[in-house]
Parts: structure tokens; C-alpha cells; sequence
């Protein structure tokens, strides 16, 4: 179920970018919803995403948050801007398990040269959604 309320440049640009990370599409990733400042994107816990012990790689839960961060930012860079991480922080809070992996990205304090992002990372198994994840990081228009 897609939520994409934001113009229709706008929210195209993010999707069709989204579209041409292969490692996304691998995992079966998608944009789930975009707004000003806020993208949320969603990926089904496949196995081949899984570690030793049974629970999502932190490699996709940091990819995904990562995603959702920068499409965030991108969401209100001036039009002709692409957007690259500068840096990225991650809290693992408990181990991913379950049918999906969701990531909420949003903007903290965007600013000419330097946008302040955020994601939050949720693990869902039914109707239960589990805080999985926290990342804040800096993005960068180019």
C-alpha cells in the first residue's frame, strides 16, 4: 500500500532514482510513501537477507534506513539536486526478525550545503511492529 502525496516531479525523481539502486531491488525494497521531508520505504525479510543467527543482516537494516534518510533529504533539495551520504550513524536496538523491514526516514535540519536526516527502522511480524534500528546521519546535495 503506497502513500506518495507529494507533486508528481517530486515524488517520480525519488522513485525513479530509487528504481536504479540494484541492491534495493534485490531485496525487494520499495517506496512505500513520500511527503515533504519524509520518505518511508519497506522490504519483505527474504533469506538471503538473513545472518548466522537467524535475524536481517544489519547490512540491509542500515541500507534501507540509509535509503529513507536520503530520499528524505532529496524530497526538499532544490529540484536539480541529487543527493549523496556524507556520513551515517546506526543504534541497533533489537535483532529484525519477522515478514518486513520498514524504515522512516525523515529531515531534522535541512540547510544549504548540509541536510541532518534521521531513519527509524521497524521490524514487522504480523501487527506488531519492533523498533529495530536508529540512524542520523548527514546528507549532501550534489
Amino acid at each position: 500500500m503506497s502513500q506518495i502525496n507529494m507533486g508528481t516531479k517530486r515524488a517520480r525523481k525519488i522513485t525513479d532514482s530509487f528504481a536504479r539502486q540494484a541492491m534495493m531491488q534485490g531485496f525487494g525494497a520499495e517506496v512505500t510513501e513520500i511527503s515533504e521531508g519524509r520518505v518511508t520505504l519497506s522490504a519483505p525479510i527474504q533469506p538471503h537477507a538473513l545472518q548466522q543467527h537467524g535475524f536481517v543482516h544489519a547490512g540491509l537494516t542500515f541500507a534501507l534506513g540509509d535509503s529513507a534518510a536520503g530520499y528524505a533529504a532529496l524530497s526538499i533539495m532544490p529540484e536539480e539536486a541529487e543527493v549523496m551520504t556524507a556520513e551515517m550513524k546506526i543504534n541497533l536496538l533489537a535483532p529484525a526478525g519477522g515478514a518486513r523491514l520498514i524504515a522512516r526516514g525523515r529531515v531534522i535540519k535541512p540547510g544549504r550545503r548540509l541536510f541532518v536526516t534521521a531513519a527509524d527502522v521497524y521490524a514487522v511480524d504480523g501487527e506488531t511492529e519492533t523498533h529495530v534500528a536508529m540512524l542520523q546521519g548527514t546528507m549532501v546535495p550534489v
